[in-house]
């Protein structure tokens, strides 16, 4: 049910006006006229349906209705008040708690947070990994890393990555008789699938390789593929960005060159309004350099 509340402006002049005995002081305090204050209490007064003020020559007094509802939207007021400055607080402080996904958690951001730490030690940084988007109406969350199309129009938005899906394995697994040279390579070697065989059909059916996907592992965590491919277990298909940190770092290499497009990508979001929270600003700031540097030795360790 939707709230009956009365003007905002009208209780802050009444409040004022009680609190002095005055609405000249009261226009003064709120840095309006007195003819301001006087028709925002008379606004007050009318969508109540009672008088607040006994007016007299030099002052107002309360009536009994005034003093009883002085209470109550003192109070309120009160409240209001805490709430704003904890909130600021909040935004200011050092604490920065950033939402994303436990596969861009486990993948991108873990490896990271030494770097992050060290670039920032003013920022305390706590990260939530939870499959659901975050509320930021409702949840204690500064920033988050969604993936997705982009399209959250009430939210600050800026991709990541251009992302490609591709196939990536342990430099072991096809060392010496194991060696891929052309697609069907692959289909000697055991592929990893996320949850189904459907990505794979797509790679084949682009490089233009047309036996059937034999069976192999099916895993339902992104960051589980990948782990398993590192252990030397099979070849997974992987996006750009959960697998640019082991790629770089020599743990995956990309035993073919062939990929699919993928229209979902990740990105950093927050609230509109906080776009210019200083550390809210840092952590966008360092996130946007870290993709840009994977991606520039990305294309280095390609070419």
């Amino acid at each position: 049910m939707a709230r009956r509340l009365p003007p905002l402006n009208g209780l802050k002049a009444f409040e004022a006006a009680a609190r002095s005995a005055s609405f000249t002081r009261a226009a003064e305090e709120l840095s309006v006229t007195q003819g301001a204050v006087s028709h925002q209490v008379k606004a007050l007064e009318d969508s109540l349906g009672v008088a607040l003020f006994h007016r007299e020559r030099q002052r107002v007094v309360l009536t009994e209705a005034g003093r009883e509802y002085l209470s109550v939207v003192r109070d309120a007021l009160d409240q209001i008040a805490v709430g704003t400055e904890r909130l600021q607080r909040r935004q200011e402080s050092g604490v920065l708690t950033v939402s994303t996904s436990p596969d861009f958690a486990a993948k991108w951001l873990v490896n990271r947070l030494s770097r992050f730490s060290e670039k920032h030690p003013e920022v305390d940084l706590r990260i939530s990994a939870t499959t659901n988007y975050t509320d930021f109406a409702r949840d204690d969350v500064d920033v988050a890393i969604r993936h997705g199309d982009g399209e959250w129009p009430e939210l600050d938005v800026q991709r990541l990555y251009s992302e490609r899906l591709f196939p990536v394995c342990s430099p072991k697994l096809i060392a010496g008789r194991n060696r891929v040279v052309r697609p069907a390579d692959l289909l000697k070697l055991p592929l990893l699938r996320l949850e189904d065989a459907k990505n794979w059909t797509r790679l084949f059916e682009t490089a233009g390789v047309k036996a059937p996907v034999g069976p192999g592992p099916v895993l339902n965590r992104a960051s589980m593929l990948i782990d398993a491919a590192i252990d030397g277990q099979g070849v997974a298909l992987a996006r750009t960005a959960l697998a640019a940190w082991d790629l770089i770092n020599g743990r995956l290499v990309r035993p073919i060159d062939v990929s699919l497009k993928v229209f979902n990508t990740y990105w950093i979001v927050c609230p509109k309004a906080a776009t210019k929270v200083p550390k809210i600003v840092t952590f966008r700031n360092w996130v946007l350099a870290e993709a840009a540097e994977d991606t520039r030795r990305l294309k280095a360790l390609a070419s």
